[in-house]
């Protein structure tokens, strides 16, 4: 599933950016033959979905997620992530969910390209969070010292998102687990 019809795909217009709090205040960017020249791995992990379903033993392959860290370190100051994808789509992380061994840029599942409904060239895979946490068509990462919703999260659904605790809408949030939400108006003054 997602949000707004698949965005189109051009090689040559196309790049991954690592931005934000940076170790060293600046930022990386990939190329797409960049990006995927990085190395490889495959991930064997299910796939949940927010909807109740569960898809067993996929084998993901692409860049292993704490392989992009450390080739682009985050400042010592930061504790969650801004997935950046096409079209302004964001998704928070925790920083340890994002270094997590089994997170990856995936580009193919199950020895096939991802098709472009399904995030073709690059979506992001967090076995542990349900799939709206990771984001299809990604282009990005941006390293955050504090906490911020992303598109989903800021539309009701949990900070966390994690399957096992069935965390789905942010009403179910404890102290903690997200961003503090201003009241309903209060940014009105």
């Amino acid at each position: 599933m997602h949000y707004g019809r698949p965005p189109g795909f051009r090689a040559d217009g196309w790049d991954f950016q690592v931005l934000g709090a940076t170790r060293d205040g600046g930022s990386t960017r990939w190329a797409h033959e960049e990006f995927l020249a990085l190395p490889q791995c495959d991930v064997v992990a299910d796939f949940h979905c927010v909807t109740k379903f569960t898809m067993l033993d996929n084998t993901w392959s692409g860049v292993r997620a704490a392989d992009v860290v450390a080739v682009a370190p985050p400042d010592p100051d930061v504790t969650h992530v801004l997935v950046w994808a096409d079209r302004g789509y964001t998704t928070n992380l925790r920083l340890a969910d994002l270094t997590d061994g089994a997170t990856v840029f995936a580009h193919s599942r199950d020895g096939e390209a991802l098709s472009v409904e399904h995030g073709w060239p690059l979506r992001l895979v967090v076995p542990h969070l349900y799939a709206w946490k990771g984001p299809k068509w990604v282009r990005g990462l941006e390293y955050l010292t504090q906490d911020r919703r992303g598109f989903w999260e800021e539309r009701g659904y949990h900070n966390v998102g994690d399957p096992w605790l069935e965390q789905r809408y942010s009403y179910q949030e404890q102290p903690g687990e997200g961003p503090h939400r201003a009241a309903p108006g209060a940014e009105r003054g």
